[in-house]
């Protein structure tokens, strides 16, 4: 039986082999996924008017997520909600969206990208948009809530961090120990600003921090216009960084009100004007999702560590990063 099997796998190799080799211009082999588009499962209620789930999970970035065992690139976060938005604004039976959000934030522009499709959604298709807030909704979380018309948090979220952060690293010292010096050369006395390679100036921090003041006063703004019941110098003094309970959440005023996904369901019924519709979700083919907890398929993007692979690249790139994330 062993002889049987390895002769059975060196003719499949062997044939591969000439396949390959025979320069046949018609045949051709791809080992690397095709992405293909969305289709739409039901996971709860009936009818045919729907509510559409969409996830806001992870890191949000633009950063492209790697398919099953990395052969595949699939569409960042901001490029799959947008592609989810389009193909909701295209159907008719879709009366409301609920934003399922389980994110510590991420970058500045990712996450005003998210929040800018989503207004836009809504003043092109006049239809209602519920967040709802899961374990967490911090900093860039919390900025793509408020662009809902409702916010629900479950009852053991943490939100808040409202606030910019930079991600910046100084390796000089390390260098130094290990005989190892920069030597690079810059037409400007700021072009390197924000390197690793040395100690960042008084100067220098000067510059970041008035950076990093406009994109905070941006996040204020972001607030204010949809949060009507906060006053400018109540939102500054919760705008301070800190995280939230649920309850804190509601009586601060940055949520509406303490509840379950299957009550932000409800909700969105009422808010669309509907008393049955059918829970969708959009997918790629093959991800199962039988019910409104089902989740992403791509481990990648789902997960909330900070440590993972996304962060790493921000920090790794060597680049400083102005992020709206709740990075402690």
């Amino acid at each position: 039986m062993k002889r049987e099997y390895l002769f059975s796998i060196s003719v499949t190799v062997l044939v591969l082999c000439l396949i390959f080799t025979s320069g046949c211009s018609f045949i051709s082999v791809s080992l690397v996924p095709t992405i293909e588009p969305l289709r739409e499962t039901a996971v709860a209620g009936s009818g045919k008017n729907k509510i559409l789930v969409i996830d806001v999970s992870g890191i949000i970035s633009e950063t492209k997520r790697q398919g099953l065992a990395g052969l595949s690139d699939e569409p960042d976060m901001v490029a799959l909600i947008k592609e989810e938005l389009k193909t909701a604004a295209r159907d008719k039976y879709i009366k409301a969206i609920i934003l399922r959000i389980n994110s510590p934030g991420g970058t500045v522009t990712a996450s005003d990208m998210i929040y800018h499709e989503i207004e836009q959604f809504k003043k092109g298709t006049d239809r209602k948009v519920i967040a709802c807030i899961m374990d967490l909704g911090a900093s860039g979380g919390y900025y793509v809530a408020v662009s809902a018309d409702k916010i629900i948090a479950h009852p053991t979220t943490v939100t808040g961090s409202i606030g910019v952060i930079m991600l910046n690293l100084s390796m000089e010292g390390l260098l130094q120990k290990i005989g190892v010096k920069d030597t690079s050369i810059k037409t400007g006395e700021y072009k390197d600003m924000g390197s690793p390679l040395k100690t960042m100036t008084d100067d220098e921090r000067k510059i970041f921090q008035g950076v990093m003041d406009t994109l905070y006063e941006r996040f204020l703004m972001v607030i204010a216009e949809n949060r009507k019941g906060l006053t400018p110098e109540k939102l500054r003094s919760l705008a301070d960084g800190r995280i939230y309970t649920a309850q804190q959440a509601l009586e601060y005023g940055l949520v509406d009100r303490i509840g379950y996904l299957d009550e932000a369901i409800s909700l969105a019924k009422e808010e669309a004007g509907l008393t049955e519709a059918s829970i969708v979700m959009y997918h790629r083919p093959g991800a199962y999702k039988n019910n409104i907890y089902s989740q992403l398929s791509s481990a990648g993007f789902g997960t909330i560590n900070l440590l993972n692979i996304d962060l790493k690249t921000f920090v790794n790139s060597g680049t400083p990063s102005f992020m709206y994330l709740w990075a402690p």
